[in-house]
């Protein structure tokens, strides 16, 4: 009955929307930047057009009844500005489209059919029709950064504040309309956790406090709405509602989000209520290593830097980030002494991130210990507590709070007089040319000696050469000419725990490679690292990226492989608009599947791969799949780990047995293959906390499958029930806890295959 009656009011809503004027815009219309023309709402008061950004133009919805024009809504915020030569059609095909002069085009918004019209209403909604009249998609649904009267934030929606006034790409702060009912503000790139908040309405917790909506009335009314129509909270009072007054809620770039009201005749919007009186209340506001301060200026604070740093080039007054004006190349001098001091930020409190925490007993005992730990950079010290920290310090605001103290490590400066440090400079330099003289006779003595064993060091090593390239079947290529077929590597295509990827061309016959930069490599012998490339150039499958050469030259060590056009699984299966159908999804599961079946049993030297995961997966043009990374742990020094320390691989696809520090085998890439499985089967990541806590760990399905509700984790996709339970089973066997009950990859592949039946699975997590 609840949630009938919560329908009933969104429909209500809608009836009411619908029943404002709205003007119709008919297919083949269009609009350019700068001409006159535009798609005004029948009284005028809103309007859909171009309108200036920088140098540029961006689209959007604005106030067009007031003379300061104000953008409530903003189409692809986050690309560039575009050129005054492209135009807008409402195509007769069914889409709204960017065309520029030279025919290039690009779609403003995604929709699942054709639209048959557009309206412009006088609420501020932009509104697409298909051809039944039903409402396809709308700007109230996806709102930037801010809300109109009528319009809403429903549960796990979220409001992005814009860089500024004029500039309404993404900025650094959010607004969520959480699950839990409340409505909490974050920082952009934090998580959805209560120390990184720093506004929340407090919404009482209770059972009928769910699928909580902000609401936004035409009198001003601010509230909060359960899903029964019951205002569990207000925000504003409202109740100023004139025909010439009108409202709008924004979190604007500062951070804090303000309810305005505005007249026709009026140049600006006023701000009649915020969400904190406090300017320096968003987290962040001030940039990394600089801390907020409330002042009695017109803009109602300022941002400092710590001690001993200084607003970067590309900083701002306000928004920039600081950096140290000394370096820190060592801890201490070669005669001992400590080339830091200790620098003291009273009453400030800063982003919790320590990598140590000692109890002490005061502030003095906290900077001795800072001073004599080399990878602390500053610490905060409060109540007997003495948190270490590594830069850059985030989140720094002034507080009347005299218990917190931050404790900033300074590079001390060269007091000397400029004759002492002539003399000293002297001495040294003098004492320098002396030990090259002497080095320079020991030189000449030991070149002789050395001839000999040069030569038949370089003889070796291309008898090495020679030999590996035989065996291996690999071209050798010199750093110089990977340096020029990726045009001194300037088009990164892809990174990860064993370096950076670049897109090269081999000029002579166009062939596209990807050549990998490694990074970290260990410091084995020559023999070594061949031996290694040796056994993956012996490696050929189809459903593996071949490997076409290496670049072993000094330091150097790179590898050159086929270009996969489509780029990884990661941005197939994560990103909506190029998400893959069921079938080509179920083909993609396949593929991996036998490509690990060939790295754990029928290859010369079994590998275990360590890291299967969907960046790690790449697709061709014909959207085949091919695992890549395979072999390459062992290049890897034994202590560079993705994320876990002592552990190899990607947090959430890693083996259980990894933490209980069991046996790895085969299996470990099986349990990675089970969740990879899983989020292809879903279409979502396998940890996704922007949603419910029972919902935000993938290996949770097994509670859905257990339930007969496996509708619910379809990916949105109509997808026969057989198969789709079928798919499921097969990724639970997979991700068992105890790796024996795992199955194996021979076994997977018949699974998927349908060649076998599958039993049915057990709990993941009965026997761990």
């Amino acid at each position: 009955m609840v949630v009938i009656l919560f329908f009933l009011l969104l429909f209500t809503n809608f009836l009411a929307t619908t029943q404002q004027g709205h003007s119709s815009i008919s297919l083949d219309s269009s609009l350019t930047p700068t001409g006159n023309s535009s798609w005004l709402s029948p009284s005028g008061l809103h309007g859909f057009e171009f309108y200036q950004r920088g140098n540029g133009f961006s689209l959007g919805v604005f106030i067009a009844g007031i003379p300061q024009k104000t953008v409530v809504w903003t189409a692809n915020r986050d690309k560039p500005p575009l050129p005054g030569n492209v135009t807008l059609h409402l195509t007769g095909g069914g889409s709204l489209m960017l065309q520029s002069a030279d025919s290039q085009e690009a779609s403003i918004v995604t929709t699942s059919v054709p639209i048959a019209k557009a309206s412009m209403f006088d609420s501020g909604n932009f509104v697409l029709y298909n051809s039944a009249e039903g409402i396809i998609w709308q700007s109230f649904r996806n709102a930037t950064d801010t809300i109109l009267p009528g319009q809403g934030l429903l549960a796990r929606e979220e409001l992005y504040s814009s860089v500024s006034e004029t500039d309404q790409s993404t900025g650094n702060f959010r607004l969520t309309m959480q699950g839990d009912g409340n409505l909490v503000q974050y920082p952009k790139d934090a998580p959805y956790e209560g120390p990184y908040s720093y506004y929340s309405s407090s919404t009482p917790q209770n059972g009928d406090n769910v699928n909580v909506s902000l609401n936004l009335d035409v009198d001003g009314h601010l509230y909060l709405r359960n899903s029964t129509g019951f205002i569990i909270k207000d925000l504003t009072p409202g109740g100023n509602s004139t025909e010439e007054t009108f409202y709008l809620m924004r979190i604007d770039s500062d951070g804090i989000f303000r309810l305005y009201s505005f007249t026709l005749n009026q140049s600006n919007l006023s701000a009649i209520w915020a969400s904190s009186a406090d300017k320096c209340s968003p987290k962040g506001l001030c940039g990394v290593n600089r801390y907020c301060v409330q002042n009695d200026q017109e803009i109602g604070f300022g941002c400092q830097c710590l001690p001993g740093f200084a607003i970067s080039k590309e900083g701002s007054r306000i928004s920039g980030s600081c950096q140290k004006n000394f370096s820190n190349e060592s801890c201490e001098s070669k005669d001992g002494n400590i080339m830091y001091t200790i620098e003291r930020v009273t009453n400030t409190i800063w982003e919790d991130s320590s990598y140590s925490i000692v109890s002490l007993p005061n502030n003095e005992e906290c900077e001795k210990a800072c001073l004599e730990d080399c990878i602390c950079e500053a610490a905060i010290f409060k109540d007997g507590k003495c948190k270490k920290q590594k830069l850059p310090l985030r989140f720094g605001r002034k507080l009347n709070d005299e218990s917190n103290i931050a404790l900033i490590k300074v590079g001390v400066e060269d007091k000397r007089s400029k004759k002492e440090r002539r003399e000293d400079l002297v001495i040294v330099s003098v004492s320098l040319l002396v030990f090259a003289f002497i080095i320079f006779i020991i030189f000449g003595v030991l070149v002789f000696r050395n001839r000999v064993h040069a030569y038949k060091r370089i003889t070796k090593k291309i008898r090495l050469d020679e030999d590996f390239k035989q065996n291996s079947g690999l071209k050798s290529f010199t750093y110089l000419e990977l340096l020029n077929v990726t045009n001194n590597f300037t088009e990164e295509i892809g990174r990860g725990a064993f370096g950076t990827v670049f897109r090269g061309e081999i000029s002579h016959n166009q062939k596209v490679i990807a050549v990998k930069r490694l990074e970290r490599v260990s410091t084995d012998g020559e023999r070594e690292f061949q031996t290694e490339m040796k056994a993956i150039g012996k490696t050929h499958h189809r459903n593996l990226v071949r490997l076409l050469g290496y670049c072993h030259e000094g330091p150097n060590r790179l590898l050159v492989y086929e270009y996969m056009s489509n780029g990884s699984l990661a941005g197939l299966l994560f990103t909506p608009e190029k998400q893959l159908g069921w079938d080509q999804r179920m083909d993609i599961a396949r593929n991996i599947a036998k490509g690990l079946l060939y790295l754990h049993e029928d290859c010369e030297t079994r590998i275990i791969h360590c890291d299967i995961k969907p960046q790690n997966i790449l697709i061709d043009e014909h959207n085949c799949a091919k695992i890549s990374d395979f072999g390459l742990a062992k290049l890897l020094r034994p202590d560079q780990t993705r994320s876990l320390t002592g552990i190899r691989g990607t947090r959430g696809y890693v083996a259980p047995e990894w933490h209980r520090k069991l046996p790895v085998t085969v299996k470990a890439d099986v349990y990675s293959f089970g969740i990879v499985l899983l989020e292809i089967i879903c279409c979502r990541r396998c940890v996704d906390w922007t949603l419910p806590e029972e919902e935000a760990i993938l290996e949770g399905v097994y509670h859905c499958f257990q339930a007969g509700e496996l509708e619910k984790i379809g990916g949105g996709e109509e997808v026969d029930k057989l198969q789709l339970e079928r798919m499921v089973k097969v990724g639970l066997w997979c991700i068992q806890y105890e790796p024996s009950l795992r199955a194996s990859m021979k076994t997977v592949v018949l699974m998927l295959d349908g060649i076998v039946d599958i039993p049915l699975p057990p709990n993941p997590t009965s026997f761990s």
